[in-house]
């Protein structure tokens, strides 16, 4: 359905303008045709993949805590790929305007969790000096809420949002500096410098062509380096013994 919906809508659309003018306060982005397409392929290729990885942690899990905590990060991953494409191809056909609003809360209200759940598995599965069972009540206790806030302010207070979303990541990650053993602490800063970086293009849409799909390979980038982290340091796996 999805596909032989996007043939249609590609058939008649025009693919010569790069970008739109940029919104203004408090309107939504309207991107191009080229954009629309764009920001569907940039995160439903990663829909499989993140299903694949899901299925691979959850396998390699040795206990009933890593199979737990890693089958929520690998859910939210998969959720987050998958609600993002729905709202996308939803956006671009310019059809059924109450799935397209419900999917674009969701697509911002999934990014909470997807951070909570990101979180998790080091917060469970690593030794801390103190503070890690707080700070995992804190953390989804500010998921919950900035879903309520998506849910109940959606498209307004777009600053205050983006705070929120700062606030929740980094949050917690003061609390993994406190871990006993530092170890994977290297590929979290870099996954989390990915998504700090594409805040740019997130918020810079009418200003730079197809903003919101470089987004989207931040927001790959980062979603990898954490799943390279979980794999590697919490479920020790040795990826060059399966090269």
């Amino acid at each position: 359905m999805a596909s032989s919906l996007l043939r249609q809508i590609s058939s008649s659309a025009d693919f010569s303008k790069l970008k739109n003018s940029p919104p203004q306060k408090g309107e939504q982005y309207q991107p191009t045709d080229v954009e629309h397409l764009a920001n569907v392929i940039t995160h439903g290729l990663w829909i499989l993949p993140s299903a694949l990885a899901l299925v691979f942690m959850v396998y390699m899990s040795n206990s009933g805590l890593q199979l737990t905590t890693t089958f929520l990060f690998g859910f939210a991953l998969v959720l987050l790929f998958t609600t993002s494409t729905i709202f996308h191809i939803l956006s671009y056909s310019g059809k059924f305007p109450a799935w397209r609003r419900f999917f674009h809360i969701g697509d911002r209200a999934v990014i909470y969790v997807f951070i909570a759940s990101s979180y998790t598995p080091w917060l469970i599965l690593k030794e801390f000096h103190s503070w890690a069972e707080e700070v995992l009540c804190l953390v989804w206790i500010l998921a919950l809420l900035g879903v309520a806030y998506a849910y109940i302010y959606h498209e307004k207070y777009k600053f205050l949002e983006m705070v929120f979303y700062i606030g929740v990541g980094l949050c917690p990650a003061l609390c993994v500096l406190d871990m006993k053993d530092w170890s994977g602490l290297v590929e979290l800063s870099i996954g989390g410098l990915m998504y700090i970086l594409g805040v740019f293009f997130f918020k810079s849409d009418g200003i730079i062509p197809f903003a919101h799909a470089i987004w989207h390979c931040f927001v790959f980038m980062g979603t990898f380096c954490h799943f390279l982290a979980i794999c590697t340091h919490l479920l020790n796996v040795r990826f060059l013994e399966y090269a």
